[in-house]
């Protein structure tokens, strides 16, 4: 997911879920247009825009929703109270029993889900991850994270968390493999080369973990955990 409309669907949601409606809309209005596949946000949408006294525009976004997911029985609900404003009232009675009476579509796989509700899902992966770890429960949050990234395997944040879990694990072979795996997409993504360093530093290479510290040196002369840690190399401390 572009971080931008990430940005977008997390604020659009927030304000959404206050009751802000028109807080809301200009954000959820940016992702329906990004990705027009995600029945949940057309039907937020429609509803900032029925709220706001936009009803002919509600009806749209909420019969995108219903096409998306015939089965979706809020926003159908949502657009025959919508038509019922508008006078529709032959629509209104009709649209929930004709959407009701659709048959559902079969089951997407992964590998058919539109990218942005991938990456959202990811995204939820890595975040219960994250919280499994910050309860001390590193098995969990590292099958989080290869979920996440089984979807969104180009996140090269979620690939070099989950290397630092299996670094405290103890596994310091597969994490310096997802390590790699980052850099070889992503040979600037400094983070990558400071945990690089950190689980050679781990495995008792001391002078092998100065390498990639000098590499994220380059790239941000300024990073004051680069730097702590060549210090520390010079000394012999731990990271």
């Amino acid at each position: 997911m572009e971080p931008k409309i990430r940005h977008h669907f997390t604020v659009g949601r927030g304000h959404y879920q206050a009751g802000d409606w028109s807080a809301a809309r200009p954000h959820l209005a940016e992702v329906c247009e990004s990705h027009d596949g995600f029945a949940d946000v057309h039907n937020m949408l429609g509803v900032c825009l029925q709220q706001t006294g936009r009803a002919e525009e509600a009806a749209a976004h909420f019969r995108r929703a219903v096409e998306l997911n015939p089965a979706y029985t809020e926003a159908a609900l949502n657009l025959s109270v919508c038509y019922s404003e508008l006078g529709r009232y032959d629509e209104a009675r009709s649209i929930y029993s004709e959407a009701a009476s659709r048959q559902p579509k079969q089951p997407k796989q992964k590998g058919e889900l539109d990218a942005f509700v991938r990456g959202k899902l990811a995204n939820l992966h890595f975040e219960l991850g994250q919280a499994y770890a910050s309860a001390g429960l590193l098995e969990p949050a590292v099958k989080q994270m290869r979920a996440a990234l089984e979807l969104s395997p180009t996140f090269a944040d979620v690939r070099t968390k989950l290397a630092v879990y299996l670094r405290d694990l103890g596994r310091f072979d597969k994490a310096l493999e997802e390590l790699r795996t980052v850099l070889g997409t992503r040979p600037n993504y400094v983070p990558a080369y400071v945990h690089l360093g950190v689980t050679l530093w781990r495995q008792g290479r001391r002078e092998e973990a100065k390498i990639p510290w000098q590499r994220a040196q380059s790239l941000e002369p300024d990073n004051r955990i680069v730097q702590a840690y060549l210090r520390m190399a010079d000394t012999n401390a731990a990271p």
